[in-house]
């Protein structure tokens, strides 16, 4: 058996394994780098395997850098199940359509600014109707239940405590008739978090693949946690500014609203104070989110199911709003009552909370407030590094504001966590290997395991390929592309050409109606292997003993574009006219039908119920819109 190393190798993001035995390929995790620039490259590149041959994939959580990748193997032709816990399904029904968004976004924004330069524009990723289809090979599965992906694999997933959902993974592989076990932590939990209970213990394994990202320190007491994060609020609001929180939607929100809830009970009148000022979510995904948080209390831990108990809702409370659209976003800047503004991305490259940003940075009286990890390259990272200007839109931002790191909320866990869930396992590993840390963080973290366990272990790069029972063997995923001023995601013959397509009705820009001649889309070219970490001359030569994985054939197009294809190249037939006025019609009735449940909600006072209405209302018009462009299901 093989395990070879594709993201979370010497880098926190971009999470993603390949393990190979004698009748079975699978992979655990596929999600996205994230972070410095050359992470998009990471992204872009063409996955190193033959799409067909992978017969199921295992997931941990529903981060986007465990998940993120998912739906581009879906447009890449991967048709397989994706096994994972109940919620984390969930979260992914609406993560990835998100991030799908998001990808459009970014890749219209870039395209613009390539046009005007007299460049290609660029394709996304994936869109948020990629996404939408890839949700299809979603397959959950519960805690505790064993199950069989395939004959030789036994898998049970078991509660991580990290987000809702989140899990480590108990692998049993048999081969040449032996059976070894293989433990991925996944994104390991902090002990004592709100809402959800702590990691599970396991009984043991043969081989641990562990996280790292905390593993060179300790969290702060929960203690000392709360009345920090107390204070902090108090004195921003005695000076007159805002509170914002850069979190991510899925996970720290609903643990913030959680622990503010409660610290009425905790702290008594020195909270009196944050429970006047308006606390206001601005992220749709985070509303959406918080409505899944609601749908599995079957994840909670013992205090947050005594409130469900007593009947409080421990995601709410009197002066708790949530922004849906992006007026009301733009409005919370308008005016100078102190806020407690929570808005995602958590890492600040992305999402409504980089405006949030450009109209606070500058104030002394605010407060910036981070409680999650800040990847190297990200805005996140750099303001808690100390950079005292940064560009957003454009515009250049003097750092006044008051900057502070509350590593105590963070969902992962610290060193002695990690080491004590270790310490717990009856039967120890024989070699443990770490990933999903920063490498001078991984160094510390190796030394540690080795003081205290005497136990082997390695940090294995991207791309190294090992057996992870017997002698560690490397081979890369090497870089063969021909010269630099080739785009490699353009040229699929060799030549260096690049050649023209049909066009993608997104990529009019001149209003002339016309459609503009467009290279092929990067999606499709999987004629080179390459390792996107490999810093080589492009004429390098191999490694000796390279494998050369087979790649899955060139063309390989999801169902959605090759009906828009077909459908571009159809005269318009009166059935067609037909399907388009039906949508048209059921346009207007589900948005009659929403907007009457929305107004139903808002004279309950449910807020989290209409936020969520209007989300899904988002979410069936781009579907609607997609059929009107020719993707019929």
């Amino acid at each position: 058996m093989t395990l070879t190393f594709l993201g979370a190798a010497k880098t926190v993001t971009g999470s993603c394994y390949l393990v190979e035995s004698e009748n079975v390929k699978f992979l655990v995790d596929c999600g996205m780098f994230q972070g410095r620039h050359e992470n998009n490259n990471a992204n872009e590149a063409p996955f190193p395997f033959d799409m067909q041959a992978i017969g199921f994939l295992l997931l941990t959580h529903a981060h986007i850098d465990h998940s993120g990748r998912v739906p581009k193997l879906y447009v890449d032709g991967f048709r397989s199940p994706v096994y994972t816990q109940k919620a984390s399904a969930e979260l992914c029904t609406i993560m990835w359509p998100d991030s799908g968004h998001i990808q459009e976004m970014e890749a219209e924004w870039r395209s613009r600014k390539n046009i005007r330069a007299g460049k290609a524009p660029i394709d996304p990723l994936y869109t948020a109707a990629d996404a939408q289809e890839a949700c299809t090979l979603l397959s959950p599965v519960s805690y505790d239940e064993a199950f069989q992906p395939h004959p030789d694999i036994k898998v049970i997933f078991r509660d991580a405590g990290h987000i809702l959902g989140s899990a480590i993974l108990e692998i049993w592989v048999t081969e040449n008739g032996a059976t070894r076990k293989l433990v991925f932590s996944g994104d390991l939990g902090n002990i004592n978090m709100p809402i959800l209970r702590d990691p599970a213990l396991i009984d043991g394994t043969d081989c641990l693949i562990i996280e790292s990202t905390y593993g060179d320190r300790l969290h702060p007491a929960s203690v000392d946690k709360a009345d920090h994060f107390v204070n902090v609020i108090n004195d921003t609001i005695r000076r007159g500014g805002n509170v914002v929180i850069p979190s991510f939607a899925v996970g720290r929100t609903q643990e913030i609203l959680y622990d503010i809830n409660r610290q009425r009970d905790i702290l008594g009148a020195k909270v009196d104070s944050i429970f006047r000022t308006p606390v206001v979510v601005d992220s749709p995904l985070a509303i959406s989110a918080t409505q899944v948080f609601r749908n599995h209390p079957e994840c909670y831990d013992e205090e947050a199911k005594s409130y469900i108990i007593d009947g409080e809702n421990l995601l709410d409370f009197p002066n708790l709003r949530f922004t849906t659209s992006m007026e009301e976003s733009k409005a919370l800047n308008l005016d100078d009552e102190p806020k407690i503004i929570i808005s995602s991305s958590g890492m600040c490259d992305a999402g409504r909370i980089k405006h949030h940003l450009k109209h606070n940075l500058w104030k002394p009286e605010s407060t910036i407030m981070f409680v999650g990890y800040q990847a190297p390259g990200t805005l996140g990272r750099q303001l808690v590094d100390g950079l005292k200007k940064v560009t957003l839109f454009g515009e250049e931002i003097a750092v006044h504001a008051q900057i502070e790191v509350m590593e105590g909320f963070s969902g992962h866990a610290d060193r002695d966590g990690l080491l004590n869930w270790v310490a717990a396992m009856k039967q120890k590993p024989e070699r443990i290997l770490i990933v999903h840390g920063e490498p001078e963080v991984m160094e510390i973290f190796s030394a540690s395991i080795q003081s205290r366990f005497q136990i082997k272990t390695d940090i294995p790069s991207f791309g190294v390929c090992l057996d992870p029972f017997g002698v560690s063997y490397e081979i890369k995923v090497t870089q063969t592309w021909g010269p630099e001023l080739v785009d490699r995601r353009r040229d699929v013959s060799g030549s260096g050409e690049r050649l023209p397509v049909p066009v993608d009705r997104r990529r009019d820009t001149s209003g002339s109606g016309e459609r503009l001649p467009v290279p092929v889309d990067r999606r499709r070219d999987t004629s080179l292997a390459f390792d996107p970490m490999d810093r080589r001359k492009p004429d390098a030569a191999p490694d000796a003993g390279t494998r050369q994985y087979p790649l899955q054939p060139p063309g390989n197009k999801s169902r959605s574009e090759t009906a828009e294809a077909e459908n571009r190249q159809k005269p318009r037939s009166h059935a067609d006219q037909t399907h388009e006025s039906r949508i048209r019609l059921l346009q207007q009735e589900y948005g009659s039908l929403f907007q009457s449940l929305r107004r139903e909600a808002e004279r309950e006072g449910n807020r989290t119920m209409s936020g969520f209405l209007d989300m899904k209302l988002r979410e069936l018009e781009t579907t609607l819109k997609h059929l009107l462009t020719g993707g019929r299901r």
